[in-house]
C-alpha cells in the first residue's frame, strides 16, 4: 500500500540492494546489439533519426564545432531510452529523479560555462548586456543575464523531471481507483488511460528533444 502519491517513484526496491537503477544503463546494452545484425527497419529508423538530429544540431552548434553534434544525438538517445522504458509496468523512471537529469545539467552546464570564460572571455561578458540596452539599465541587464545562466542547469532539470512525473502521477491516480470506480465509469477511465499513455509517449519524445536542443543552444552562445 501507497504512503504518499510519490511513493511509486521511490527508487529502493529493499533495504540491501537498489535494482531500479539498473533500467537506466539496459540501453547500453541492447543498442549495442544494431551494430551486429543485418539492415533491418529498425537500424533505418535509428539512421534516419540520427541523420536529422545530426542536420539539425549542426544549424545550432555551426561549422566550427565539427563532431559537437555526437554528443548531443548520444544525449538524446540516452534520455529518451530511459524516457520510453519509464513507460513500461513495473521499470522504474529514472528521469523523474532530480539525481539523474542534475547530474546531467550541471556538468554539461559548468562544461560549457568553463569553457567559454576560459576561451572567449571577452564574447561572455559582452553577451551579459544586450545590444541597444541603456546605459541606465546596463547594471540590471548584467544582474538579469547573471541570474538566467545560474538557473540554467535546474531549469533544464526540472523540466525533464517534472514533465515525466506528472503524467505518471496522474496515471498512478486513475490506476488506484479504477479498482474502486462504478462498471459504468470504467471503460471511461480505460480510455482516458489509453489516451494519457499516448500523450506519455510523445512527451517523453519531446523532453528528450528539449533538453538536447537546449544545451546545443546554450553551447553555441560560448
Amino acid at each position: 500500500m501507497m504512503t504518499n502519491l510519490f511513493s511509486a517513484f521511490d527508487p529502493s526496491t529493499s533495504m540491501q540492494l537498489s535494482l531500479n537503477w539498473m533500467s537506466t544503463f539496459i540501453g547500453l546494452m541492447i543498442i549495442q546489439w544494431s551494430f551486429w545484425l543485418l539492415p533491418n527497419r529498425y537500424s533505418m529508423l535509428f539512421n534516419i533519426i540520427i541523420n536529422k538530429l545530426h542536420e539539425e544540431f549542426k544549424l545550432l552548434l555551426g561549422l566550427n564545432n565539427k563532431g559537437s553534434t555526437l554528443m548531443a544525438i548520444t544525449l538524446f538517445m540516452f534520455i529518451i531510452f530511459n524516457n520510453a522504458m519509464g513507460l513500461l509496468p513495473y521499470v522504474f523512471t529514472s528521469s523523474s529523479h532530480l539525481v539523474f537529469t542534475m547530474a546531467m545539467a550541471l556538468p554539461l552546464w559548468l562544461s560549457i560555462m568553463m569553457f567559454g570564460w576560459i576561451h572567449n572571455t571577452n564574447h561572455m561578458f559582452t553577451h551579459l548586456v544586450p545590444m541597444g540596452t541603456p546605459a541606465v539599465l546596463m547594471p540590471f541587464m548584467v544582474l538579469i543575464e547573471t541570474i538566467s545562466n545560474l538557473i540554467r542547469p535546474g531549469s533544464l532539470a526540472v523540466r525533464l523531471t517534472a514533465n515525466m512525473i506528472a503524467g505518471h502521477l496522474l496515471m498512478s491516480l486513475l490506476g488506484n481507483n479504477s479498482i474502486t470506480v462504478n462498471n459504468m465509469i470504467l471503460p471511461f477511465i480505460v480510455m482516458f488511460q489509453m489516451l494519457l499513455m499516448m500523450f506519455e509517449t510523445a512527451v517523453a519524445f519531446i523532453q528528450a528533444y528539449v533538453f538536447s536542443v537546449l544545451s546545443t543552444l546554450y553551447a553555441s552562445e560560448v
